[in-house]
């Protein structure tokens, strides 16, 4: 495996890391509600704040803020990166086959079978009659149904039926932008990635918050950030198309060598924007103050994108056994952990303790509950093949070992 492919495999594991890391802080942010939220009365604010504990800590304020800005960005970014090498390898209808049996079918699964298990702990909070019978009742009278955070996976199906049909009627748009973003600079691309990405957030912003979620049925989106994981999602996709090792992601180029000026920005840009954020929640009518946070946002998500890219390929391209089976199980990792955050935190309700030992605890439980339950289903055939891909890579390992043979047969 190259430098710059194990880099990314590790990047990938921290990924999945901040996602949990931040599902398990949100019942102990100081600026949660002081009591927990009905489960069945408009506007359902627990979708937002599932489990609310009296135990706060400031610091998983912070924290949050900072990675709610690009943890789905980067989540999205990664997610494009092997798109269109594989849309090559594959026709287009093969390709949207897979993607239906990886992302389709467990986004079903989990919001119809997991969801509702995770979501009885946040009904149990304020319920008169805690029983299985009652909660289903007022779950299915919901106006819609709570996916949580499988709304990745519907949403990453959508960008890749689009990138799909890009590859059938428009592939030569795709591989020029890809020859364009291969001899282009970090910087030029940084510059690229985040204008667009203000341009979208200032257009949008004076019709929805960020904060605003729209759902129908299972499928929930907020319609101010769609757009930005589009960008990502197309940025990793065209970024990826002409190779890893080339552009942006070379393990010796210009992204790696300065990783520290990446950090040192990313450290900046979020002071612009939790500095401005925070005059506009006290009330401080400063002229143009909602634009600088919102460009603080844009520049916030794509300087953090690329200090963690620059930072893992500086420093972790080779191999990490803890981050290489995360990573190898990240997708099983998602999909189950929001039942077991969910259920630790409601558990941890009533124990005295800090609020940043619940969260530590949260995650940990959480980590090695997912990882165990993503390598029970893995040692099943068909689970395998859905959360890593197995065999996909089985077959596409004896393809090129038939090859060499072949090649070695025909040169003897």
């Amino acid at each position: 495996m190259s430098k710059t492919s194990l880099a990314l495999n590790n990047l990938r594991g921290y990924a999945i890391i901040i996602v949990l890391a931040f599902h398990s802080s949100i019942a102990y942010v100081s600026h949660q509600p002081p009591a927990a939220l009905p489960f069945d009365q408009p506007p359902y604010a627990w979708i937002a704040n599932p489990i609310v504990d009296s135990d706060r800590w400031l610091g998983f304020d912070i924290f949050c803020a900072f990675t709610f800005l690009y943890m789905m960005q980067l989540m999205f970014f990664l997610s494009g990166l092997f798109v269109w090498q594989s849309l090559r390898r594959k026709s287009a209808a093969v390709f949207l086959y897979d993607r239906f049996v990886r992302l389709g079918v467990p986004f079903a699964l989990g919001a119809y079978l997991l969801m509702p298990i995770g979501y009885f702990a946040v009904y149990r909070q304020t319920a008169l009659d805690p029983s299985w019978s009652a909660y289903w009742s007022h779950l299915t009278a919901l106006p819609f149904w709570p996916a949580g955070p499988l709304w990745f996976l519907w949403i990453l199906l959508l960008f890749n039926v689009i990138a799909a049909t890009l590859s059938v009627f428009a592939p030569g748009a795709i591989d020029f932008l890809a020859r364009i973003a291969a001899k282009s600079t970090p910087n030029r691309l940084f510059v690229a990635l985040t204008g667009l990405t203000a341009l979208l957030i200032l257009a949008m912003s004076g019709l929805f918050t960020p904060w605003q979620w729209v759902d129908y049925g299972p499928f929930a989106l907020q319609p101010l950030q769609l757009p930005q994981y589009a960008v990502y999602f197309f940025f990793g996709l065209i970024v990826g198309a002409q190779g890893l090792e080339r552009g942006l992601f070379g393990a010796e180029g210009t992204l790696a060598r300065r990783s520290g000026r990446w950090c040192m920005s990313t450290i900046a840009a979020f002071v612009v924007w939790i500095s401005s954020t925070a005059l506009i929640v006290t009330g401080h009518g400063v002229p143009g103050l909602q634009i600088i946070a919102e460009l603080g946002q844009a520049l916030f998500a794509a300087t953090a994108c690329f200090a963690a890219a620059a930072t893992f390929l500086r420093f972790a391209a080779k191999p990490w056994p803890s981050f290489e089976g995360i990573s190898e199980n990240s997708y099983g990792i998602y999909l189950f952990h929001y039942v077991f955050i969910l259920w630790a935190q409601y558990l941890l309700l009533r124990v005295a303790m800090p609020a940043i030992a619940k969260g530590v605890i949260v995650f940990g439980v959480t980590l090695v509950l997912s990882w165990a339950v993503t390598a029970v289903i893995c040692a099943i055939p068909l689970g395998a093949r859905v959360l890593r891909g197995q065999r996909r890579t089985a077959m596409a390992t004896e393809r090129t070992s038939a090859g060499h043979s072949a090649a070695e047969r025909s040169g003897g």
